[in-house]
């Protein structure tokens, strides 16, 4: 009797390609999960939850994203200095100004899994203010989200 051996995708054997997203007039929640599933490597028929076999994720145009409803002024970001009182917080109005590519990079964050794992993935996102990259040598394939 013939017994199938079940498949395992070694990180080394993971053909990873590098994909540019354009994030201008994009909802932060619909592009976030589109990253976050690109950066599992979901998307791939070889996907093994747990290793690392997802792709590389440039994201362009970080300033020029958008939310829903009244997020803006209703959704905050929150940090702390680990000092007593050291609480601060910003709407995300101001974040957009001061920080823009931190609103894309806790919503991806926070779509991937609190582990190691999930921070080795994380590290396969860059975000990048304005419409110029320096990754032209990992030639990136241009992906549309709709």
């Amino acid at each position: 009797m013939y017994v199938q051996k079940s498949f395992s995708l070694k990180p080394a054997e993971a053909d990873r390609k590098w994909h540019l997203i354009d994030g201008t007039d994009k909802i932060v929640g619909r592009l976030a999960t589109e990253i976050a599933n690109l950066l599992r490597g979901k998307k791939n028929p070889k996907y093994t939850a747990n290793t690392d076999s997802g792709d590389f994720v440039i994201l362009l145009n970080a300033e020029k994203i958008k939310f829903t409803g009244s997020k803006w002024d209703n959704k905050n970001y929150y940090r702390h200095s680990r000092f007593i009182g050291g609480l601060s917080k910003r709407t995300a109005k101001e974040q957009l100004e001061k920080h823009p590519e931190l609103i894309m990079h806790n919503a991806v964050k926070g779509m991937l899994p609190k582990t190691s794992l999930g921070r080795l993935q994380l590290k396969k996102f860059k975000v990048v203010i304005g419409a110029e990259h320096t990754y032209q040598a990992q030639k990136p394939e241009t992906y549309e989200i709709k």
